[in-house]
């Protein structure tokens, strides 16, 4: 049986710690048994359901967003201070993209179509603030994470009340959702709420994020 997410917040930091369990369960809804691939080969899975398209689709641009985001601030502030611990984000953005690439394969989900434009605009949205400061920088990722975490918070609740759980895809998001709160504490460690115009910027960084988050759930 499942059992649900729990979450404490921080006020100070908008913190989510987030524990999840989940014992035995189906996998993606289909039959027991995926298509046989030849070695090498990703193999295919039964056609998700209208919900895992959904998640996998938004998924994999959110974290290929992400991705171009940390590319951003790397290309600026790679040789600073800071070097390290973005790069230590990026690895794992880069390791999430990954990942829904591969389910984007294997459950033959289409892609969003606005993948060129969340390429451009995250490397874009990384790079702007990085040149703004550190402090900025550290921001963007405070504004930007705290989207993530709770739109994969929101992911884990419709997976769990979902008639057949993904097992599988409920770990993985678990899994990125707590690495993804982990990077917006190191921004807020790192000084965020000292950027100027802390608030507005990151409000509007927020919205840009959930208004690309609804667009590449549907196209």
């Amino acid at each position: 049986m499942l059992r649900g997410v729990l979450c404490r917040t921080e006020p100070r930091v908008l913190s989510m710690r987030c524990l999840s369990s989940a014992g035995a369960g189906s996998g993606s809804g289909g039959p027991a048994s995926a298509e046989r691939a030849a070695p090498g080969v990703t193999p295919l899975r039964p056609r998700p359901n209208a919900l895992t398209d959904e998640i996998i689709r938004v998924d994999h641009a959110g974290e290929l967003g992400a991705d171009r985001i940390y590319a951003g601030q790397m290309a600026i502030l790679g040789n600073g201070p800071l070097g390290k611990t973005i790069g230590h984000m990026w690895e794992q953005e880069k390791e999430h993209r990954k990942q829904f690439e591969q389910l984007i394969q294997q459950h033959r989900v289409r892609p969003t179509i606005m993948t060129p434009l969340w390429n451009v605009a995250g490397f874009v949205l990384g790079a702007g603030t990085a040149l703004m400061g550190e402090k900025a920088a550290m921001a963007c990722t405070v504004a930007v994470e705290t989207v993530i975490v709770e739109h994969y918070n929101d992911q884990l609740r419709q997976i769990m009340e979902a008639p057949n759980p993904d097992k599988e895809l409920l770990e993985t998001i678990t899994k990125f959702r707590d690495e993804e709160q982990e990077h917006h504490d190191t921004g807020i460690d790192h000084g965020a709420e000292q950027a100027p115009f802390y608030q507005a910027m990151t409000e509007v960084i927020k919205f840009g994020c959930k208004t690309a988050i609804a667009i590449s759930k549907k196209i």
